[in-house]
């Protein structure tokens, strides 16, 4: 469990994991905040070797609630590089869980192979 794992060219520390988990605390424009830095600062600091960022909308209009972390847009890859930098610095390997909500999308505006929302 405490051994380095090996994938491809890159190696994770240890085999502990944090798998993805809707945090729902960004903004409504899809930005981390503060409580990013620490709540995924906090992980790498204690030793997880591959954190998976929560469900990081890929579409604005396919977001799972108004408050998910985006990456429909340039701007958001600064507060999401932050984030992997920070899991750098302590040793963690960063990785992301790309989402689109389909039907069960947050809005009134679906973006899916259905127009209906899922009821």
């Amino acid at each position: 469990m405490f051994t380095p794992f090996e994938l491809k060219s890159v190696t994770i520390p240890n085999r502990i994991v944090m798998p993805a988990m809707c945090q729902y605390s960004a903004t409504e424009d899809g930005y981390g905040t503060n409580w990013h830095r620490v709540h995924y600062g906090a992980r790498a600091v204690g030793g997880v070797g591959l954190i998976i960022l929560e469900a990081t909308a890929v579409e604005k209009r396919g977001r799972l609630s108004n408050h998910d972390l985006g990456i429909w847009k340039n701007e958001h890859t600064a507060g999401l590089r932050e984030l992997v930098q920070l899991g750098k610095e302590h040793g963690s390997v960063m990785a992301i869980q790309i989402a689109h909500g389909g039907r069960k999308s947050w809005g009134d505006e679906l973006v899916a192979p259905s127009s209906l929302a899922v009821p």
